[in-house]
């Protein structure tokens, strides 16, 4: 009985150490996975600030935090079923419905561009104080966004675990989802309550802290403002790439060719800096292609019937404006509490 005993504790002993050491690889490659998605995190960071740009300060983190739910039900419930099904049996489509996500993105970073041109960003009104019907279209859009986003995460991840067996692959797959949301979402909360923290610092005694306060206070309209700039180049730089590799991918080989050439000239023409300017080079050309390709589908959106309509949507939001700058107005002129506007 004994030796039965011992003979079993060490088949546990064994079975444990085999989890943990699986465990651990599991870690390692969802850590390498990530880093390998990090530079599309960076655009998800710098595009999701852009949607709470203008509410009300008391839905900014309500916003943000409908938003993160929505890109975990994203990655977990349709992106990550939805990819490990095609690369265990049809991996050939992953890259056709990444370039339809592409070309979304294109669109609307360039609906974005187009929006300004004409002085009027019909998703960019302070929709907190329109209405809950526009926190939910704003919200909408923002997980619509996301859902391209983070379907580009998933494949970049799933092709560095690819070798891993199905289980493996799910739950590598899993951790990077919750750990790239977390962290996404978490930096997008810090960014927009930065101001409030601004206040908060302002009101103190210490006069470093006042200072440091006022500095905040003025300084994040600005940054909000350059994040909402950094967001739409991301949308046309993310989508343009995607669209870019996908036609290498698909067997059309010569303009990822000639940016992929261009990007090694230069890198290795100037040593210390050239892979930096490589990326650029490759960061420009895919932008480009983001904003041809993102042009022409706004041009038919605009053209067709169903394009007509949403233009007069966008009309619509820019004749509600008035009222909503009046509603700003009062807002910014409250001296403390919720209501506030940015």
């Amino acid at each position: 009985m004994s030796a039965g005993l011992l003979g079993l504790l060490d088949d546990v002993a064994a079975i444990a150490k085999l989890a943990a050491a699986s465990l651990d690889d599991v870690g390692a490659a969802a850590a390498k996975a990530t880093a390998k998605a990090a530079g599309v995190v960076v655009d998800d960071t710098a595009v999701t600030p852009q949607y709470v740009h203008g509410v009300a300060a008391s839905r900014e983190i309500p916003i943000v935090k409908k938003i993160a739910w929505g890109s975990i039900r994203n990655k977990v419930f349709y992106i990550l079923p939805v990819a490990l099904i095609l690369s265990q049996w049809a991996p050939w489509l992953l890259t056709p419905i990444l370039m339809v996500g592409g070309t979304y993105l294109a669109f609307e970073g360039a609906e974005k561009i187009w929006g300004r041109l004409r002085g009027h960003e019909g998703h960019d009104a302070p929709a907190a104080t329109v209405g809950p019907e526009a926190e939910k279209t704003l919200v909408a859009g923002a997980v619509r966004t996301d859902l391209i986003l983070s379907a580009e995460i998933m494949v970049i991840a799933l092709n560095e675990v690819a070798h891993e067996p199905f289980f493996s692959r799910l739950v590598i797959l899993l951790v990077v989802a919750l750990v790239i949301t977390v962290v996404v979402y978490g930096v997008v909360g810090l960014i927009v309550k930065m101001d409030d923290m601004g206040l908060a610092l302002a009101g103190r005694d210490s006069r470093t802290s006042q200072r440091v306060g006022r500095a905040l206070v003025a300084g994040m309209p600005k940054v909000l403002a350059v994040i909402s700039v950094v967001g739409t180049v991301a949308m046309l730089w993310v989508g343009g790439h995607i669209l870019l590799t996908g036609t290498d991918e698909l067997g059309w080989h010569a303009p990822y060719e000639f940016v992929h050439h261009l990007e090694e000239a230069v890198a290795h023409a100037v040593p210390g800096i050239g892979g930096f300017l490589g990326w650029l080079v490759n960061t420009f050309f895919s932008a480009l292609v983001g904003v041809i390709v993102g042009a022409v589908v706004v041009a038919v959106m605009h053209v067709l019937p169903f394009g007509k309509s949403h233009d007069d949507g966008h009309d619509e939001g820019h004749d509600a404006a008035p009222a909503t700058d009046t509603e700003h107005a009062a807002g910014h002129d409250a001296p403390e509490g919720d209501d506030r506007t940015r």
